[in-house]
């Protein structure tokens, strides 16, 4: 079974399976042709973070596939020219991280793929080559974008020749693209860093005066580890380390562990107003703390403690909100991501969660490559003190996330989801509706969520935006405990594309979960 945030994307997949491929194969698959059919949301000018579970030695791995600063990368280049933030958008974001999915495709395949890469990268190759269809998402988000100014030339090139907007159903073409996925497939990492592709890219940056050159590009490798680990009422729940901001799930859920849960309203204010409050929490001590554990030390293993949530969960008061100066934070929910999962008949699976970041990232496509590059960097810090601070070689705090989960040491479900800050809140969100209501994997994904939060710049830092489909006495109460309320419609694409796959124990069956704010689709056989 193969779940993506596009049903063409999880056919390739699904294809891939047939053929005789692992879960590696298939998510491999299935992320190419989400970067050519989504990509307003993906890119193999982007970053990954993979979870992968080898069903012979019943072992979750982690492979980090974040993409590090180039050389010529340093706080005092940013505020010598007046910048107190790195831009979101433009050629500074574009190349100031080398893109890093690539080298992770690559390195799962290298251990776990069945079949030739060209093959994996088939679908892709194809679309890019003869053409997709525009969803009516892609058609919106392309529009938002250029009416923005957010496209460099040659990304108005590519989307929206001679200034005309594609209309849903209209197929976009985009032959460079289809020339990297060749090279990739054809000589793996050294066909995307070093060749033509990567000739390519250092010379475009050259020419915009970006960061990234061609060394910087040939150094870039993804690395494996280990996966931070928790559970929750018996689940043993993994979750992706630094740079990631995997923990935070883990901690949230250590928070609201005591508990009953399961005899609250799913729907009623006394749910949401713990769980935000976790989520409060939790986030302080993200942007306090989190940043590339190989520049500064990261305490992960306090953190996803039972003994440290004792502690935290002192703050949690059931009649109010926590007030944001005592557990301040700085993110924004913007930014969009895919995440694929995989399961293949013996049992192996991929979790996997690839990104641009913004809608189109930068804005920045490079050149006749028809690679959209990541803005990622622009999580980067420029104030010197703060762990997340700018330096050269290293990996920017990321919002990515991908989960697996096992219940009595068999593998039980792989969770994913868009939605840069909202990603652990999904998460959260999820798993109490799997483990504390006995939800399928369908109704969870179909459940109205929350998100909190600061959307765009000028709305409050707390603001907590709610699903219209929850009742109006839970939006009334929570506003009434102090939380700063923004009612979304009853269906709203901001609050994530969630998917997974519950792999039942008894008989291993597989049960697949696609979420409706998406394009996606759940896929097996």
């Amino acid at each position: 079974m193969v779940a993506s945030p596009h049903s063409l994307a999880s056919a390739a997949g699904v294809d891939a399976l047939r053929a005789g491929g692992s879960a590696v194969d298939a998510a491999i698959a299935a992320s190419a042709a989400l970067s050519v059919l989504y990509p307003h949301m993906t890119g193999v000018g982007g970053d990954a973070f993979w979870l992968i579970y080898d069903a012979k030695s019943r072992r979750v791995r982690y492979l980090d596939g974040g993409g590090r600063a180039a050389r010529g990368a340093g706080i005092d280049w940013f505020r010598s020219r007046g910048m107190q933030e790195v831009p979101t958008r433009g050629v500074l974001p574009a190349t100031l991280t080398v893109p890093g999915a690539v080298a992770s495709w690559c390195a799962a395949h290298a251990e776990y793929g069945r079949l030739a890469l060209t093959r994996d990268l088939a679908a892709a190759v194809e679309y890019a080559r003869d053409g997709f269809p525009v969803t009516a998402r892609l058609a919106s988000f392309i529009e938002t974008c250029f009416a923005e100014g957010a496209f460099n030339a040659d990304a108005l090139a590519l989307f929206a020749p001679g200034g005309a907007l594609p209309r849903t159903g209209e197929r976009i073409r985009n032959a460079g693209l289809a020339r990297v996925l060749e090279d990739i497939g054809a000589a793996g990492e050294a066909g995307f860093y070093g060749g033509d592709t990567g000739r390519a890219l250092a010379a475009f940056a050259r020419a915009q005066s970006g960061f990234f050159d061609a060394a910087d590009l040939l150094a870039q490798r993804s690395s494996w580890g280990e996966p931070l680990r928790g559970t929750y009422r018996g689940v043993e729940i993994f979750e992706t380390p630094a740079p990631t901001q995997g923990f935070t799930v883990l901690e949230m859920l250590n928070l609201v562990e005591p508990w009953e849960i399961g005899k609250l309203d799913p729907r009623g204010a006394d749910l949401a107003h713990l769980l935000v409050q976790a989520k409060q929490i939790a986030y302080c001590d993200r942007d306090a703390l989190l940043a590339d554990p190989g520049f500064s030390a990261f305490p992960a293993e306090r953190l996803v403690s039972k003994a440290y949530a004792e502690e935290r969960r002192r703050l949690i008061r059931m009649d109010r909100a926590i007030p944001w100066d005592e557990v301040p934070s700085y993110g924004s929910l913007k930014g969009d991501t895919v995440y694929v999962c995989a399961v293949d008949a013996e049992g192996n699976a991929a979790s996997l969660i690839h990104s641009l970041y913004f809608i189109f990232g930068s804005g920045v496509v490079a050149g006749d490559t028809g690679i959209v590059l990541q803005n990622r960097s622009a999580y980067f810090s420029l104030d010197p003190a703060h762990p997340n601070r700018l330096e050269a070689g290293k990996r920017p705090m990321h919002t990515l996330i991908a989960s697996v989960a096992l219940r009595e040491g068999k593998l039980w479900q792989l969770l994913g989801c868009m939605g840069a800050d909202g990603q652990p809140q999904i998460h959260l969100q999820s798993y109490v509706g799997l483990i504390d209501f006995g939800l399928d994997i369908q109704q969870v994904l179909e459940m109205p969520r929350w998100l909190s939060g600061r959307f765009a710049l000028g709305e409050p830092r707390d603001q907590l935006n709610i699903e219209g489909r929850f009742p109006e006495s839970t939006i009334e109460e929570l506003a009434r405990r102090g939380h700063t309320v923004n009612r979304w419609p009853d269906w709203m694409e901001l609050a994530g594309h969630a998917h997974g796959i519950t792999i039942d124990p008894a008989s291993g069956t597989r049960i697949g979960g696609a979420d409706p704010r998406s394009d996606g689709a759940a896929i097996g056989y």
